[in-house]
């Protein structure tokens, strides 16, 4: 088992852990802002990764299927799960909407992909491509809700969803699937340049954004319950859920490695974007996000050397 851990730190967290590293100095020492790279991730990287990992993937109409209702059953349980806890621990409202964000939504774009990749191959991508997905479209229609509650708008995150290039790349790639049709050679390469380039550029941004989270005020007075209860939720019941789920769905093999991975991520980033918008205890998230992301380092490796 310490065998088994330990060489997974070293194939697959050494090597993420640089540019993770390279981005949190530029941000401690030279201030980088992560808005114009994230958008250049969201809008140019993301969309090519995703149409070219979908358009090739070895991935069959069940295992996709699958997919979508483990995603599903997932956010179900585990909004239901962090209302129960929320109301057990007397939290206010604003931290009941924190925990949910909490709970709910993880690092899987950001972190999640690039660290599959390296863990479980080019195989185990094309089997996260389905999850990201779908986690994406949930994030930017729950996400909204749960973040605004009294003053969602349904119609505005059905819109939001539109605005997102990744849902298009996703679409074209089934299309160009189902017709059997291929890009010019001279766009393929293109897109498979950017596709490269999605991964440590993502991992920079996670490295900076955790010292710009951590700047921003994580460190300050958090309700306890609100602070270790988001702990729990996130890093020991979210994957529990996740495993029973797996079970229960009758997922098994790389399938169900890369799912219960990437289902045990540490709290996504954007959550906090969603809470400082709408008011929903976005310190406390802040700081789940921070401490989640730090002990994922531990969490994880040993999940990936375990499985």
């Amino acid at each position: 088992m310490i065998s088994s851990f330990l060489a997974t730190i070293y194939s697959v967290f050494l090597p993420i852990s640089l540019p993770v590293i390279g981005g949190a100095l530029l941000k401690r020492f030279k201030g980088i802002e992560t808005k114009g790279l994230s958008a250049l991730s969201l809008y140019v990287l993301s969309p090519a990764l995703i149409f070219e990992t979908l358009e090739k993937a070895s991935i069959t109409s069940n295992e996709v299927t699958v997919t979508v209702a483990f995603c599903l059953l997932n956010v179900i349980v585990l909004w239901a799960l962090s209302a129960f806890a929320g109301k057990m621990l007397g939290l206010s409202q604003t931290e009941k909407s924190g925990l949910a964000l909490t709970t709910i939504f993880t690092n899987s774009v950001n972190y999640g992909l690039p660290l599959v990749l390296l863990a479980f191959g080019q195989a185990g991508l094309d089997k996260a491509s389905v999850y990201v997905i779908v986690q994406i479209i949930i994030m930017n229609t729950l996400g909204v809700y749960l973040a605004a509650r009294s003053h969602f708008s349904a119609v505005k995150a059905i819109k939001t969803v539109f605005t997102l290039p990744s849902v298009y790349a996703a679409a074209l790639a089934v299309l160009f699937r189902l017709t059997d049709l291929q890009l010019p050679e001279g766009l393929n390469t293109g897109v498979s340049m950017l596709s490269a380039a999605y991964a440590p550029l993502a991992l920079v941004i996670l490295g900076a954004q955790m010292v710009g989270v951590r700047e921003g005020g994580a460190s300050l007075a958090v309700s306890k319950r609100g602070f270790w209860s988001g702990m729990a939720m996130r890093m020991l019941v979210g994957p529990l859920v996740a495993w029973g789920l797996l079970a229960m769905l009758s997922i098994e093999g790389t399938l169900f490695a890369v799912i219960l991975i990437l289902s045990a991520m540490p709290a996504a980033v954007n959550a906090v974007i969603l809470a400082e918008e709408y008011d929903a205890a976005p310190k406390l998230v802040s700081r789940c996000i921070l401490w989640t992301t730090l002990a994922s380092f531990i969490v994880l490796p040993a999940m990936i050397g375990f499985l």
